[in-house]
């Protein structure tokens, strides 16, 4: 199981007084989002592993459930739909292209073993 660490939190979006402030907070978040982001990367090589047939690579109905999902999600959050959608729509767009390449990659390995 992934542990997620940075720096400690300093401040909150109303306690931050300097732009010094809003940087750190601003790269401390960010080296959370590389950890969480390599952790459902490394869900897309499983993908990838299991997914039997390369065609299956790319859903357009589990897409649009994933975005649904997550603009859902938004209002929970505070997080601006018109923020979200197109940076998991870009993320989405990136993981597909990534499993295409490990699925391509595993299935080499795999023929070349044969």
């Amino acid at each position: 199981m992934t542990t997620y660490t940075s720096d400690p939190r300093r401040h909150s979006a109303e306690t931050a007084a300097s732009m010094a402030d809003v940087r750190y907070e601003v790269d401390r978040i960010d080296r959370l989002l590389v950890a969480i982001l390599a952790e459902r990367q490394s869900f897309m090589e499983a993908a990838a592993r299991i997914k039997g047939d390369r065609n299956a690579v790319h859903d357009r109905a589990r897409i649009e459930d994933v975005v649904t999902k997550v603009t859902a999600e938004c209002p929970v959050h505070g997080l601006s739909p018109a923020i979200a959608e197109p940076v998991w729509r870009t993320l989405i767009d990136r993981c597909i292209a990534f499993e295409f390449g490990r699925y391509d990659a595993l299935r080499l390995r795999d023929a070349v073993k044969s």
